[in-house]
């Protein structure tokens, strides 16, 4: 008896400069990731700004990919924004066909993740809020980070770790919940 190919759900992992995106896919991917990874140059010095505990020495210029397979019946593919603004313009390609998004925060630097929590807002996509817990260092409580953000009270805001797979994992697993709950919803309407 021939068996479905596993339904291909596609999910934006997104946020601001060096906030843990590459990490996050490169953590829950069961392939080696695809990465647009570039060694940063004099010319980022006053463009790109990471974060001064950082020793990061490469960015995204176009994207990350990976995939993940939830069971035999769904299985993720994980595109990874870049995080800089001079790159926004790949975002409408990067999201169409989206189900749905993490938007990955550094709270050392909270108003960089601004810009995505705003084209989800406006886009319409679903999306969750997870704060990156930086060798478990946060610097806001969640409740904090979501009135920062300014985020509806329905979207959920959680911490994981961008470095450990069952961290990630779980918090994909609340953007497909959050995924098929406006499925839900749209259908009842």
């Amino acid at each position: 008896m021939k068996t479905k190919p596993p339904v291909p759900v596609k999910i934006i992992v997104a946020g601001g400069f060096g906030v843990g995106k590459t990490t996050t896919v490169g953590a829950i991917s069961e392939i080696s990731p695809l990465t647009t990874e570039a060694e940063m140059t004099m010319e980022s010095v006053g463009v790109d700004h990471p974060n001064r505990a950082t020793t990061k020495t490469t960015t995204t210029i176009a994207m990350d990919f990976g995939c993940v397979t939830i069971d035999h019946t769904l299985k993720l593919y994980l595109f990874g924004t870049p995080g800089q603004s001079r790159f926004s313009f790949m975002w409408d390609d990067l999201v169409r066909g989206a189900l749905g998004a993490l938007v990955v925060v550094d709270t050392s630097r909270i108003d960089d993740c601004y810009p995505a929590v705003d084209y989800f807002e406006r886009a319409g996509l679903p999306f969750v809020v997870g704060v990156n817990t930086f060798n478990g260092q946060q610097g806001y409580n969640l409740d904090e980070v979501r009135w920062a953000l300014a985020v509806r009270d329905d979207v959920p805001v959680l911490q994981f770790d961008a470095r450990f797979r069952g961290s990630v994992r779980d918090a994909l697993l609340v953007v497909l919940d959050q995924a098929l709950d406006k499925a839900l919803r749209m259908r009842q309407t």
